[in-house]
């Protein structure tokens, strides 16, 4: 049996809270995410919009660009990306020039998420699973935010 069997997506997606509390801690929305090839992962980020002063530099497009860098190729197909909060439509669109094979996000986004926009934004052969460590990065961003209503 392959190790990516063995691994759950709980396993991953715990790995990508890590990131996300690293965002926290650095005052950044916290959103992390993970890349997997092969059972193994060749890529962490989380959000570094505030460190770079970059609205695009969300934890997907930074996990993006470090697993294209790891692999020596734009494309993800091979790959599991997993991740705290649904993409918005800017993640999406980057996950479907990437041709990511499987995206797993946690909690949903209601305001930016971009299922609320359309869910053909991936690619046609992208696998979606969501849910997964959902009350956890719920709680994370809940958190975070409610932090900044009360500074």
């Amino acid at each position: 049996m392959s190790v990516q069997k063995l691994l759950s997506d709980s396993h991953f997606m715990r790995e990508a809270l890590k990131e996300a509390q690293k965002g926290r801690d650095a005052d950044e929305v916290p959103v992390g995410a993970v890349v997997v090839c092969d059972g193994r992962i060749i890529a962490r980020a989380h959000n570094l919009t505030e460190r770079l002063n970059d609205v695009t530099a969300h934890a997907e497009m930074q996990a993006i660009t470090a697993a294209a860098n790891h692999l020596g190729g734009k494309y993800l197909d091979q790959c599991s990306l997993y991740v705290t909060l649904e993409p918005c439509v800017m993640c999406a669109g980057a996950l479907h020039w990437a041709q990511i094979g499987k995206l797993v996000y946690s909690a949903d986004d209601e305001k930016h998420g971009f299922t609320k926009y359309s869910n053909q934004l991936l690619h046609p052969r992208t696998k979606v699973k969501k849910g997964i460590e959902s009350q956890a990065a719920a709680s994370l961003l809940k958190d975070f935010f409610n932090s900044k209503r009360t500074t």
